[in-house]
């Protein structure tokens, strides 16, 4: 189906839980059509946005208050926030079509006061919770405005997949594969017209003994930062409610990069390479939302956003050289919020015409 909606590979962005989170003065979505104006000025096609299904399933229109996931990062909001799920995400979606972008929905599985991510206890609930989010989208004939459906952000990290209720399963155990397959099989019963998968951060190495044919296709999410000891020289271990951990970014994270440039891009090349071999091996192709350069970053004291460009027009142009990507995100940096980034526009429209004038290698 990938190959009927996609003739040229898209550039792609992730707006994650910002698009609905960050929305007072100043947070970068409080004007939606003032965003997406710019994103597709920037020659954006689509955005991977959080649809929230654990809480679309127990109450669309009820007003939910969201405990911060951190308060050192630009997604989403960093302090307590209150949200009302729909008809906010259909209202965005038709924005979205207005704007001629598709729309990628997955779900970080964001905890609000009642937790309710932790009423999900089997495969058979996840995908009952996105059936009840796409049946809310079906119902304002939305459906064809859809790229795809990530059941899960980075699965299966706990910090996101916590009702898993083991931190120690991993994809290519028989748990970890039967979540993934069993939570598809229940929603495409009820929309095979659609594409699903599940995003990657972690097992790469391992791919060989994973069972992805259940997928529609691949996204791994792929950085220079977690190749080698890069972030054990700087110093940083993704903190989230401890400023250490941008101090030393602050102090250290150019430095180490610009001390060994090739050693850390080739670093990035490996990782890049290695899901391209999977992408064949598994004769799934790919897809990429977050990527290329640094995990975390921010508009910050001491921080450029030069040699996080660099890094990430290289990832762009090697994973676009393979023709396995149908779609290539810039950075997980590209949105509003990241001003240092967004105004950049010529750097945007040069990578974006960049991905669009690749071929894709499709099997």
């Amino acid at each position: 189906m990938l190959k009927d909606k996609i003739r040229r590979p898209l550039a792609i962005t992730m707006w994650e839980f910002s698009w609905l989170e960050r929305r007072w003065p100043g947070a970068g979505y409080e004007d939606w059509d003032a965003a997406l104006e710019a994103l597709k000025a920037r020659g954006y096609d689509a955005v991977r946005i959080d649809a929230f299904p654990h809480l679309v399933a127990a109450g669309p229109n009820r007003e939910w208050e969201l405990l911060p996931v951190w308060d050192q990062q630009e997604w989403g909001s960093p302090a307590l926030t209150r949200v009302q799920v729909q008809p906010a995400l259909n209202q965005f979606i038709a924005r979205c079509r207005e704007h001629g972008i598709l729309v990628g929905l997955s779900t970080w599985f964001r905890e609000d006061r009642d937790n309710m991510r932790m009423a999900i206890h089997t495969p058979q609930d996840l995908g009952a919770v996105w059936v009840a989010t796409l049946d809310s989208i079906a119902a304002d004939g939305l459906l064809d405005s859809l790229l795809y459906v990530d059941l899960c952000n980075e699965y299966p990290l706990s910090v996101w997949a916590l009702w898993l209720r083991d931190e120690n399963v991993r994809r290519a155990s028989p748990l970890g594969t039967a979540w993934m397959r069993e939570s598809i099989d229940v929603v495409r019963a009820k929309y095979p017209q659609l594409d699903y998968t599940f995003s990657f951060t972690t097992e790469y190495e391992t791919w060989p003994e994973q069972d992805v044919s259940f997928l529609d296709f691949l996204e791994p999410h792929i950085w220079m930062a977690q190749s080698g000891d890069y972030y054990e020289k700087v110093g940083y271990h993704y903190e989230r409610f401890d400023s250490t951990g941008y101090r030393n970014l602050q102090l250290n994270a150019e430095r180490v990069y610009r001390e060994n440039e090739a050693h850390w891009l080739n670093g990035l090349d490996e990782r890049i390479d290695l899901c391209a071999a999977w992408s064949r091996g598994a004769k799934k192709m790919l897809m990429t939302t977050e990527c290329w350069a640094l995990v975390d970053y921010k508009d910050f004291p001491l921080l450029s956003w030069g040699y996080i460009k660099e890094m990430c027009e290289h990832g762009v142009k090697r994973a676009a050289s393979t023709g396995r990507w149908v779609a290539i995100a810039t950075s997980n940096f590209c949105g509003p919020q990241f001003v240092g980034m967004w105004r950049d526009v010529e750097w945007h429209r040069r990578l974006t015409d960049h991905i669009h004038n690749v071929k894709i290698e499709w099997e």
